[in-house]
Parts: structure tokens; sequence; C-alpha cells
């Protein structure tokens, strides 16, 4: 009989293990079914180099799955980290054989020999706040947008598998000549920052550090007022976005790109579902969002009443003026593409022609 579950009892669990995994595909099935016949939905994804993926039910369900997770090889030290959500942030369970749990493209990388020196939250803020201490963000531009760490260096790439060329290209000026300094990264839930943490130490680096269990656990443990994050988390589940204490975030999905769309963006005249949303844009160090019109000379079609209020209604509720730019600091991101006529388009296409 398959467990159902009810919003109420919805809990999140993100998990990663690099541990060698010889037959995947024997692993598969019988971890996909025991997840469905718990009521647990998400996706995890199976690698010669390990496990990873976030999974979602009740706790009593979640229980057994973990468990036999752990009893894989060399899983008994499971990282896990568990929230919870209103409702059930998937829409089914699958379980995906690859060549890597988190693609980075580089096949000689090898977490389980060597990587960075973890650094648990409660000692982070000392860490990048060292003068000596440059600290580099491993994730998405995307995700870099909704919320980052105060003076922490955006490297603006697209994808994961990008951040060995970004760092090869910007070494000299990030290490300097003389003494190099510290190098704190950080990520989501800290998987990417094993590999990244074990590229640079293969490509030389000695001073390397990580934030243990990433931003999640972060959030997860470090009070408010003594926090140096800034603005939300973004999540790969329906949520979108977290805040402090693993808070439900304001930002929405676009069904399109699959990028955060903030609270002003889903209230702009520039947002259009499944066609367009606003980008970042920005003026020196402060992120805003500018509305312009299109090409016509007229405005885009304003966002459906209901939506549009929904937004408005999240933003008043926290003293936030849906009018004003956006007041979160985050390092200057790219502009958009040349739109038509050459000028610059400020909204994001999200579906191609």
């Amino acid at each position: 009989m398959t467990r159902s579950v009810s919003d109420a009892e919805v809990r999140v669990a993100a998990l990663y293990r690099f541990a060698r995994l010889d037959d995947c595909a024997a692993l598969r099935e019988p971890l996909l079914r025991l997840s469905r016949a718990n009521g647990i939905k998400g996706t995890l994804l199976l690698a010669r180099e390990g496990i990873n993926g976030t999974i979602a039910g009740p706790d009593n369900g979640l229980a057994p799955v973990l468990d036999h997770i752990r009893a894989l090889p060399g899983c008994a030290d499971l990282d896990v980290k568990l929230s919870s959500a209103a409702t059930m942030p998937f829409h089914r369970m699958k379980v995906r054989i690859k060549h890597e749990i988190v693609t980075m493209g580089q096949p000689d990388i090898d977490p389980t020999a060597s990587v960075g020196t973890y650094v648990e939250p409660e000692n982070w803020n000392a860490l990048i706040a060292d003068p000596d201490t440059i600290v580099i963000d491993t994730r998405n531009d995307y995700e870099v947008a909704v919320g980052s760490f105060a003076g922490a260096i955006d490297p603006q790439t697209k994808t994961f598998r990008d951040f060995p060329s970004w760092f090869r290209a910007e070494r000299e000026r990030l290490l300097g000549a003389g003494k190099p300094p510290k190098v704190a990264m950080f990520c989501t839930g800290g998987i990417r920052c094993e590999k990244s943490t074990a590229f640079l130490k293969q490509e030389g680096v000695e001073d390397v550090f990580h934030l243990k269990g990433g931003i999640l656990r972060y959030l997860e443990t470090v009070p408010q007022q003594e926090s140096l994050w800034q603005g939300e988390c973004f999540v790969f589940d329906q949520r979108v976005t977290i805040g402090h204490g693993l808070a439900p975030g304001t930002h929405a999905l676009c069904h399109a790109c699959r990028r955060p769309v903030s609270a002003p963006d889903l209230a702009s005249p520039l947002y259009e579902p499944g066609v367009s949303c606003p980008p970042v844009t920005t003026s020196g160090p402060m992120r805003s969002v500018r509305p312009i019109a299109n090409g016509t000379g007229r405005k885009r079609s304003p966002l459906p009443r209901a939506s549009a209020i929904w937004a408005r209604t999240m933003l008043a509720s926290q003293g936030i003026n849906a009018d004003a730019p956006h007041p979160l600091q985050l390092p200057p991101l790219p502009l958009c593409d040349a739109g038509q006529d050459g000028a610059v388009d400020q909204r994001r296409r999200c579906r191609t022609a």
C-alpha cells in the first residue's frame, strides 16, 4: 500500500554523500519503490561518486528511506538537512542515474580524498569578516540574485561546470602576487563546495575553507540578529526560496525559465506568465527593478489582478513598498542582452520564438 501525505506533515530532507557506488542500476529500483511506498516525493541522483538529492514527505515516511540510504556502501555518515514545507514541494518521485551527482566536468576531482577545511556555521562570520579572507559564492547567477553573504564574490556562472574556467581566468586577480589569502566558499547545502574546494586544492591553493552544511544550515542555526546573510536562499523545489530559520521566502517560480521571481517582479507590468519576467538590473551595488515601456512605446499588460494583489499584500505585510526598488545589496550583475533595434530589453525572455 502506498502511503499518502497531508500538507501539514510535510518534511523536506536535502541530502548528499560522496561514496563509491559501483552498481547504481541495482540500487535504483529498490530505492524508488521504497520511497513511493512511504509517500515520499522528490529527486535522488545516483552516480559512481555517490548520492545527492532532495526528498519530502511525512516524518514516518522519510525515516525508512533515509535508513535505506545510510545502509548503502559508504553512506553511513549521510549529510542530511531537514526543514518543513507548508505544502508538498514536489510532484513525483524520481531516482536518476548520472555521471556525477553534481556536475563540474572535472573527472580527476575526488572529494573523498581531499577537500577544504569545514567551518561550522557559528564560526563562519569570524572567518568571512577576516580581511585576509576572500569569500566566493559557488552557486549560479540566478541563485546569487536572490541572496548572498555580504561582500561575497559572485562568479556570475550559468552552471557549476563554468566554475573551473572562471577560477583559472580570475586566479591572479583573486589571489594576488604576495601571500595568498584564505579562500572561503559556500553553496546551498554544501555539496558544490565539496568539489570546488577539492578543485582549488588540486590547483595548488592550500588555505581553502567551506561552510559546513551550506547556507541551509547557517540559516537554520545562526540567529537572524547575528547573521551576515542578505536576502533569501534559492532552493530547488516548489518553495523557491527560504529565509532565516528556514522560513518560506517571498519568491515565486517562473514556470517558463525556471528562475525565481520576486514579489516586486510579480507586481511589475513587465511580468507575463510563461513569456517573460523582469530581470535583475544594477545601479552600482544596488539591486533594483526598473520598469520600462516595450518596443511599441506602450506598457506591457499588467499582471493578472489576483496575482498583483497577492504580491502587493505580501510586500505590505513586511513594510515594503511594491513600487520602490528592491533594497537587497548584492555584487553587480550583468545587464540583459540587447533587444530590438539594439536597445537594452530589460525583460528576461523566458520562451524562445
